[in-house]
């Protein structure tokens, strides 16, 4: 189905058509995925929130069958990149809790890994809480962090998400990834 076609379903859907609303989940559910399973390979290998997972709930926060009205897929994408991006940040506040035993790592004596490459929860709520001071700066280029760290999507996706040239958005990309780096550093 191509992306006009989506947004025909995702605009009936805000209008309060239940065949459209029931049409939605379906038809996103692949892509939604996707972008799920791409945002928890990064996640740290303690967490207990699986793609599947991510995307229901995800879905529950942007309205279940009762969808708002959606502008077009766009629109519909980026609310979805910001809902995963605040469960997990959410799920990362809880763990880091000590009242939830934060501080303790779980280990499952069964499956013993070696530690790869992945975002612990303090770097993840870094990365927001810089997020949070670029959207104030910057909302045009936080969007696209949005869609791409947290939403898992290729510079091309988010370029076309966002409606902007793909030169625009390497160029944003480069900026935001600088100023984000910068900050980060700065607070620690």
């Amino acid at each position: 189905m191509n992306p006009g076609e989506i947004t025909l379903i995702l605009q009936r859907a805000g209008q309060g058509d239940p065949s459209a609303s029931a049409q939605l989940l379906p038809l996103l559910y692949e892509e939604l995925r996707r972008l799920a399973a791409a945002k928890m390979a990064r996640e740290s290998a303690g967490h207990t929130l699986q793609p599947t997972a991510l995307v229901h709930e995800a879905w529950l926060r942007l309205g279940g069958d009762q969808q708002p009205a959606w502008q077009n897929r766009a629109h519909f994408f980026a609310a979805a990149a910001e809902a995963m991006r605040r469960i997990l940040i959410d799920r990362a506040r809880s763990r880091r809790a000590v009242r939830h035993g934060g501080q303790l790592q779980r280990v499952n004596v069964d499956e013993v890994q070696i530690p790869d490459a992945t975002v612990s929860d303090d770097e993840l709520l870094a990365v927001h809480e810089a997020l949070e001071r670029f959207t104030a700066e910057d909302p045009k280029k936080a969007e696209l962090v949005k869609l791409r760290y947290f939403g898992g999507l290729t510079l091309e996706d988010a370029a076309q998400a966002l409606d902007i040239p793909f030169g625009t958005a390497k160029r944003w990309w480069l900026y935001s990834r600088a100023w984000l780096a910068q900050t980060i550093t700065a607070a620690r």
